[in-house]
């Protein structure tokens, strides 16, 4: 593949991951989600409709926004409430997003620094717009001859989303009441078998951050990135089940699968993360250097 269709390729990936921002999106028509007087997410119009049906957990719409009721007033009371009604529409409603219901509870708040307002079912948190945190892992070695490659997994054929797709070392969302150093070291473990001692080298090297919008939401997410460098005689091995084969490629090899059809977008873009920061991408050679830059942190 010729270097300008490469980037070419890598810019409209990473456009499309940020669909939110782009003319014609939902965005102007979405209702801004709110708690406890702050915006935490955006809600589509479809969803906006329907939970005008639950009088007593949510506000009517109210200039442009959509909040919890104000007796709603804990962490607690907030949440229970907003899951109560989660799992009614569950069992009434066709929204695509909650067939993939999996009983993991993220927090809810305006930014990671901030006290959680309240946690939310993760299959749910498109229709809000909430924003997702998540850990992913860059697993790289050195050969003998002083190469550096980097260790690939395929994720499982059973995955609910992008099964057997191309997938960073390790990667999982950071849940309620779980740190990210302690969700680096879970997802080692579980994933590739990664000892603890070995998890905790990891080193903390950037985030990437994005907002996309399809048919079952808005999905606005920010991963903690951290690069491990593995021992040259370390394989990492299958876990939990979530992951059906690794592989240690040369960074052509990788560079190619990028922009193929086989990676997890989100994946590939904490990849080119890696790349830029290594060098292997360079402005005075990438034409859209400054382009890939931008979209790899952007946020609402």
């Amino acid at each position: 593949m010729c270097s300008a269709a490469w980037s070419d390729k890598m810019l409209q990936l990473l456009r499309r991951m940020n669909n939110f921002h782009s003319p014609g999106s939902s965005r102007a028509r979405c209702l801004r989600f709110e708690v406890a007087g702050e915006q935490v997410g955006w809600i589509p119009p479809h969803v906006a409709s329907i939970l005008t049906n639950y009088p007593d957990v949510f506000n009517p719409p109210h200039g442009g926004a959509i909040s919890i009721r104000q007796s709603l007033d804990s962490y607690q009371s907030r949440s229970e409430a907003v899951d109560n009604v989660l799992q009614t529409l569950r069992q009434r409603v066709s929204l695509t997003c909650l067939k993939g219901w999996r009983d993991e509870k993220y927090e809810v708040m305006a930014r990671f620094c901030d006290t959680p307002l309240m946690w939310m079912e993760r299959a749910a948190t498109s229709l809000f717009g909430v924003k997702r945190y998540g850990v992913h892992i860059n697993g790289y070695s050195w050969s003998e001859t002083g190469e550096l490659r980097m260790w690939l997994a395929r994720r499982s054929p059973t995955k609910q989303t992008y099964p057997g797709r191309l997938d960073n070392l390790a990667a999982g969302g950071v849940a309620a009441g779980i740190g990210v150093k302690q969700t680096l070291v879970k997802e080692c473990e579980e994933e590739a078998c990664i000892p603890a001692a070995i998890a905790e080298l990891a080193h903390p090297v950037s985030t990437v951050s994005y907002t996309y919008e399809d048919e079952e939401g808005v999905f606005p997410e920010s991963q903690f990135v951290f690069d491990l460098e593995l021992p040259p005689a370390f394989k990492p091995r299958i876990g939990d089940g979530e992951v059906q084969d690794f592989y240690l490629l040369p960074i052509d090899k990788v560079k190619e699968l990028l922009v193929s059809d086989e990676f997890k977008p989100n994946c590939a873009m904490v990849v080119l993360d890696f790349l830029i920061r290594h060098s292997f991408i360079e402005p005075d050679t990438e034409p859209f250097y400054q382009e890939f830059v931008a979209n790899l942190h952007q946020t609402l």
